[in-house]
């Protein structure tokens, strides 16, 4: 019993002094008298100098790295960051680096000082007698079941350095169909907010102005000129209304999508009925399902567990309720392209690469050209998106602006009448 808590407390204490660890500045030189500079992780200065000492350089001063001056604020890790840790990661396994020290070449190439601390952080997890998939968990903000449980099965197999280099692409491949997306949306909804500012700008300021100098006239305006007054008459009278509306607006929608399942699967069905955007999303769904199923079955992790996570990374609700279906009807044993033929939402193409990879026993292979495909899909319908929907936004951005400054100069063009 005295021996076991004597364990208990030497790893508590290793574990306390490896948590502790902070960065710190070194100047010295090599065996040669090269200067040297740099940065390195340590739990006191001393441990420091001797790990660089040990190393063969001539240390002349270790010093605790300053902070910021200016706040000092950390950057988000993004999904990006986590793609990329991913990749050098497994490139550092492949080269036989140890992975506590691979942590530590990772963490030092880094510029984001979150994502730094925390790979720190996972890397003392696993110093202190952790499973690299036990300290991921650890942090579920940024590693899903899905990350986690592929490294477990890595660790498990021996084969961990193949693991993470199939996570990498995974990881790629998902944040470039993210960005195509992303690239899809972000243009016209900039152009949309940029027409809606101007526009409020010319009614609440700009008009009022012509308005003072048509009273002066005498005569009767334009209907298409007295109609835009009363536009700008409304927008000063409830122009912080509506703004207070819309952010009462988006932060209601924000919290119904979170906390109503049914008004949530309403958004998810009716977003891919959108015009042109939602077959981008279908594409990009269909493209996600069948990368990530790949992904994992590759991976050896059985067929139902795989559908399990590839469920929660379906990112709409409707297609995430299917392949729970289709995992029940794997689970009595029909075949999986049988099983989403069933729930018809799923394309031609889907099911017959399935099936041809089901009897062919080479169904990862299948489903990752099938998402090759599907991803290549989106990229073409992005570019052809944006190409179609340019010319019509500066449309539609001309014609309000130019409305509202025609309807202001047409009482001036009839000036000579009145005279």
């Amino acid at each position: 019993m005295a021996t076991a808590t004597a364990q208990k407390t030497t790893q508590a204490k290793r574990k306390s002094t490896i948590s502790t660890n902070q960065t710190y500045v070194y100047k010295g030189s090599d065996r040669k008298g090269k200067p040297l500079t740099g940065e390195m992780s340590g739990a006191s200065p001393a441990l420091v100098r001797a790990q660089l000492q040990k190393q063969g350089m001539v240390v002349k001063s270790v010093k605790k790295k300053p902070k910021p001056l200016f706040g000092g604020g950390k950057k988000k890790i993004k999904a990006s960051d986590i793609a990329v840790f991913s990749r050098q990661m497994a490139t550092m396994m492949k080269a036989g680096v140890p992975l506590v020290q691979a942590f530590e070449i990772v963490a030092d190439g880094l510029d984001n000082p979150s994502m730094k601390e925390l790979i720190y952080k996972i890397r003392d997890d696993v110093a202190a007698g952790g499973g690299f998939a036990t300290a991921l968990r650890n942090h579920p903000r940024h590693f899903d079941d899905l990350f986690c449980n592929l490294v477990e099965a890595g660790e498990q197999s021996g084969a961990l350095e193949t693991m993470l280099a199939r996570i990498a692409t995974y990881k790629e491949k998902t944040e470039a169909l993210k960005k195509k997306i992303k690239k899809a949306l972000t243009y016209p909804t900039a152009v949309v907010l940029v027409a809606i500012v101007v526009t409020a700008v010319l009614l609440i300021k700009v008009v009022p102005a012509f308005v003072e100098t048509f009273d002066s006239f005498g005569a009767d305006l334009p209907s298409f000129t007295l109609f835009v007054m009363h536009l700008s008459e409304v927008a000063q009278a409830y122009w912080l209304h509506t703004l207070v509306g819309l952010f009462v607006f988006f932060f209601v929608f924000k919290e119904a999508k979170l906390r109503s399942p049914k008004f949530a699967y309403f958004i998810d069905r009716m977003s891919l009925k959108i015009p042109v955007i939602g077959g981008i999303l279908y594409l990009a769904i269909l493209a996600r399902f069948a990368r990530t199923l790949s992904t994992t079955f590759a991976a050896g992790v059985p067929l139902i567990d795989a559908l399990t996570s590839v469920a929660g990374a379906a990112g709409n609700r409707i297609y995430r309720d299917a392949i729970l279906k289709v995992r029940e009807d794997v689970s009595t044993g029909i075949q999986l392209n049988a099983a989403i033929r069933n729930q018809g939402i799923f394309p031609p193409l889907m099911i017959q690469m399935a099936a041809i990879g089901e009897e062919s026993g080479a169904l990862d292979d299948m489903l990752d050209k099938v998402a090759n495909y599907y991803e290549e899909e989106v990229d073409n319908k992005v570019d052809n998106l944006s190409a179609l929907l340019e010319p019509m936004i500066m449309s539609v951005l001309g014609i309000l602006v130019g409305g509202l400054l025609i309807a202001m100069y047409l009482p001036i063009f009839q000036l000579g009448n009145v005279v």
